[in-house]
């Protein structure tokens, strides 16, 4: 076969046999470079073989590795290929991945091994393994091609090796980058030698390193606040669909001095990577600004419903009220939760809330409501602030000021601090470094780093839910301050510690790839052969077309898929029963359908539900 297909990644990869390269192994290390058969050597390693232009002396590429594969000196002689479409190199390693269809006995998984001359290089579960070809196995790729035929196996994925590009992750250059301490503390404030703690940061530069680039241009931070610089360097290129509650419009208020907060807030979350000023932890996301905060019932069902149907991912709020005169009424929670669980078409927006400043042991109303991440901060020391709320619905902190403030961007119009002339107005130390930025801090700093990183967990993985991501935040953030101060985990003070997102990218990459895996076949609260099923035999005739489920050894799975097919796809389910090995094997196939093009249209609609099949001629069963 000079062209295979074979399974690779999340579909299925033509190839072609190289005309010139092979691959060889010698028994002992030996440079296979000045050997009178090879021509040149293009590759010293390319998945365990050194990869050569043979000497063929007018033979086929077929005929010249036959040869060479007898040498005394080779061990192992492998064809090189091309994916259609692509001029790098694969080699196959000689090992196969192999999942089999759930039930699938080892007896039986031996007898397809035995089939190909197979041997097992580890079993990772009762139904996956890794087999590896022996001298007398097939090519390793014509294996994984007759193996993906068979009805007992899910997947069978050879291992192969190329080359890949070598990516060096490029840092912003945004000139103040190295002040911005909660993104990578290296120990220092750099223009002023201020000590703070090495590592007391959000790990925001290991987690851009982790993917490869600094977020999804797809994810959407909503900011309700007030105070939207709309034309600053930082955010200007990144507005979608703003909206402001009191004109009721696109139309962003902006000049008040009263209101210089929202800007800040957002540039921490999300300020644009553009070679000058400051980055958000999320420079690539696009941003929502949601103009006009109110304690209102109708404002706060208005600023919820218009982030769900207008495409929020996240929601970074740093405002609230610790007032017992101003609790949350229910029909206000129930507008805070319709987000978080319809919002994202029924994932959930993410939605932080800042905890408040206020040296409370408890936090504002609405960063209590159970479906937000509450946002507490930590100091450039790995310690908490201690204007910073506390209490048991603290989900996380992050690193804010109260040892040394962080630099964000500042609206045109806002003030400062003081009423006093010079920088002192936006520098803690009156030392200018930059226009159009200032010193800032609080959980109002803290709530949109986290916002920003929750956008880079959902860049690595866009099916998570809210809640997935909430869990996420929890499990790999960092223990900070006295063990003593965690209960079962949890801190009045730092919730469950100080986000990582590394981490937290890390675990997201992690349920991605644990999510691609092939789904069990077998709903897993159900054991096998219980259930009440109303059953309807008939004889089925050898002809037409239907999909292939898999093959099972008990008949109990038999009636639960039958039962869970024929109630997704109203399909007839047809079993095939033989003999394999001495044991009854139930091959399940949905579908009776007279031409191929109705059968392939109903596999179709079943991989869109997460199950894979493969087409079967029925008269090649009966």
């Amino acid at each position: 076969m000079d062209k295979l297909t074979v399974k690779g990644g999340k579909g299925e990869i033509i190839l072609r046999k190289s005309k010139q390269l092979v691959g060889l192994k010698t028994k002992k290390e030996k440079d296979l470079e000045r050997t009178r058969y090879v021509k040149e050597k293009v590759y010293n390693n390319l998945g365990g073989f050194q990869v050569v232009n043979l000497d063929r002396k007018g033979q086929t590429i077929d005929d010249s590795l036959d040869e060479v594969r007898g040498k005394r000196d080779i061990e192992v002689g492998t064809h090189v290929y091309y994916a259609e479409g692509s001029q790098r190199p694969l080699v196959p390693t000689g090992e196969i991945y192999i999942s089999f269809h759930e039930k699938v006995s080892e007896e039986e998984q031996q007898m397809v091994l035995d089939e190909y001359e197979l041997e097992i290089a580890e079993r990772r579960s009762p139904d996956r393994i890794v087999a590896r070809v022996t001298k007398r196995s097939p090519n390793p790729l014509k294996v994984a091609h007759y193996l993906q035929q068979i009805s007992m196996v899910r997947v069978a994925e050879p291992d192969l090796d190329t080359l890949l590009d070598e990516y060096d992750f490029k840092k912003p250059s945004d000139h103040l980058l190295d002040h911005q301490w909660h993104l990578r503390n290296i120990g220092i404030a750099p223009d002023v030698n201020w000590p703070m703690k090495r590592g007391a940061d959000a790990k925001v530069f290991d987690a851009w390193s982790r993917i490869g680039n600094t977020g999804s241009k797809n994810v959407v931070i909503a900011v309700i606040d007030n105070g939207f610089d709309l034309s600053h360097p930082d955010l200007k290129g990144k507005i979608h669909k703003p909206f402001d509650l009191w004109t009721q419009s696109s139309n962003v208020e902006q000049g008040d001095p009263r209101f210089t907060h929202g800007t800040p807030c957002a540039s921490v979350a999300l300020a644009a990577s553009n070679g000058s000023g400051i980055v958000g932890a999320a420079p690539q996301a696009k941003f929502m600004p949601v103009s006009g905060t109110s304690f209102s019932l109708r404002a706060t069902e208005q600023m919820f419903d218009y982030c769900i149907k207008n495409g929020a991912d996240i929601i970074s709020c740093s405002w609230g009220t610790t007032d017992p005169a101003f609790n949350l009424s229910p029909l206000k929670e129930e507008a805070i939760a319709r987000a978080a669980r319809k919002g994202r078409n029924g994932k959930g927006c993410v939605i932080v809330y800042a905890v408040g400043n206020d040296d409370l042991d408890y936090v504002s109303f609405y960063s209590a409501h159970p479906d937000v991440i509450a946002v507490a901060a930590s100091t450039s020391q790995d310690e908490h602030a201690d204007y910073s709320n506390r209490g048991r619905e603290v989900t996380i902190c992050a690193p804010s000021n109260g040892d040394w403030p962080i630099i964000a961007a500042r609206a045109w119009w806002d003030k400062g601090v003081s009423w006093e002339t010079g920088d002192f107005r936006y520098w803690r130390d009156g030392r200018a470094r930059g226009d159009r930025y200032k010193h800032f801090g609080g959980t109002s700093s803290a709530a949109p780093l986290v916002a920003g990183i929750c956008a880079l967990i959902l860049s690595a993985n866009p099916d998570l839910t809210a809640s997935q991501v909430k869990a996420i935040l929890t499990k790999t953030a960092d223990k900070i301050g006295s063990p003593s101060e965690y209960s079962n985990g949890h801190s009045a003070k730092y919730g469950y510690g100080r986000v990582n997102a590394d981490k937290a990218v890390a675990e997201a990459i992690r349920l991605r790839e644990l999510g691609s895996a092939p789904k069990p076949e077998v709903e897993e609260n159900i054991s096998s052969g219980r259930g009440l099923f109303r059953f309807n035999v008939a004889k089925q005739e050898p002809r037409g077309y239907g999909v292939q489920i898999g093959a099972f050894a008990e008949y109990g799975n038999v009636l639960i898929q039958a039962e869970k097919l024929q109630r997704l796809f109203s399909a007839p389910i047809i079993v095939n029963i033989n003999e394999l090995n001495g044991k009854t094997v139930y091959k399940i196939v949905v579908g009776a359908f007279n031409s191929r093009t109705d059968a392939q249209n109903l596999l179709i609609k079943m991989k869109q539900k997460g199950i894979n099949g493969f087409i079967r001629n029925l008269k090649a069963m009966g």
